[in-house]
């Protein structure tokens, strides 16, 4: 089978789900089946402590498009979906969850809105959810936030059914917890065609969720983190620059207002005067050019390192080439 061949790579991370991977890996394959799919099925093994991998190596000898590849610990799913999309060689790739909450039945309408509707990516929206309400309720205001900060107008960027145009995930780069993001990350490498569709969202069959509540901490964190990046990655300075100078500008001000009026009470009105170091104003104005000096500073530093950077990787993305 060539590479060209492969019309779906199905990307599925697990961590401890020995008992759903059987059921799944059926259903994925009587789904392909049905619609004459060629396809892969790569199992990311996130340092299960539980039979996982056992399982993982028996299905890929029943099933020669079954795949699979074994972390030495729990490294976690941004780690997973990264290298998986790397190993992916599908036309269209497919992200889903090991324990059969998504369905394997949405995959081909999900292919068709890629390879017809021309979609970069489609994410999925589990309109309704069998969740409870300690999980439902954080999760709006998570995707609440992420639509206001990125502008990206999904409902559901935690939903794990997702399908995206090969580009897409050869072009993009994850880590930490930005694997709910990567429509955000799409979209701001120029990928600007997302859609999205209401999937089936079904309640867990085996085992327990693997995720609490501290995600949304750390997701909204990784956030902020991807929209800096995204607005002053490769111009630190006018972030930095803009501030320091501000607050250069802003300290030196007060020392100099500080510094006339003790002049004008000695020397024209004759008032009684303190020093100019008593005055608590004059030590924020010595903050404040201090700290506007190093944010300067840090601007200009940042520059030089982008600059090091582009000239070294050049990694602006090229979609077409024309006359070669």
């Amino acid at each position: 089978m060539t590479n060209s061949a492969i019309q779906i790579s199905v990307v599925v991370p697990l961590f401890n789900e020995e008992e759903s991977l059987p059921e799944l890996s059926e259903w994925i394959a009587r789904v392909m089946s049905e619609n004459n799919f060629t396809y892969e099925v790569l199992f990311i093994d996130d340092g299960s402590k539980d039979r996982s991998w056992e399982v993982i190596c028996e299905l890929s000898l029943k099933n020669p498009n079954i795949k699979g590849r074994r972390f030495v610990r729990n490294y976690g799913k941004t780690a997973a979906l990264q290298t998986a999309f790397q190993a992916a060689r599908g036309d269209v790739v497919i992200t889903m969850d090991a324990d059969l909450q998504d369905s394997p039945d949405e995959i081909p309408e999900l292919y068709r809105m890629i390879t017809e509707d021309r979609y970069d990516l489609v994410s999925g929206w589990k309109k309704k959810r069998y969740d409870p309400i300690t999980k439902t309720i954080p999760t709006k205001i998570f995707n609440a936030a992420t639509r206001g900060i990125s502008g990206v107008s999904l409902h559901d960027f935690n939903c794990g059914l997702k399908a995206y145009r090969k580009d897409v995930v050869k072009n993009v780069t994850i880590y930490g917890e930005m694997h709910r993001y990567i429509p955000v990350i799409a979209k701001w490498n120029g990928y600007g065609k997302i859609g999205e569709k209401v999937v089936q969202h079904q309640a867990r069959k085996y085992g327990y969720t693997k995720f609490g509540l501290e995600r949304f901490v750390f997701g909204f964190l990784d956030l902020l983190s991807i929209a800096f990046v995204n607005k002053f990655g490769r111009r630190p300075m006018h972030l930095f620059g803009s501030l320091g100078t501000l607050m250069f500008f802003l300290g030196t001000v007060i020392a100099f207002w500080l510094l006339g009026t003790k002049i004008y009470k000695i020397y024209i009105s004759h008032e009684q005067y303190r020093n100019v170091t008593e005055n608590p104003l004059f030590f924020l104005a010595l903050v404040a050019i201090m700290v506007g000096s190093q944010l300067f500073l840090a601007g200009f530093l940042g520059e030089l390192f982008v600059k090091q950077s582009i000239s070294k990787t050049g990694d602006y993305l090229i979609s077409e080439k024309a006359g070669e």
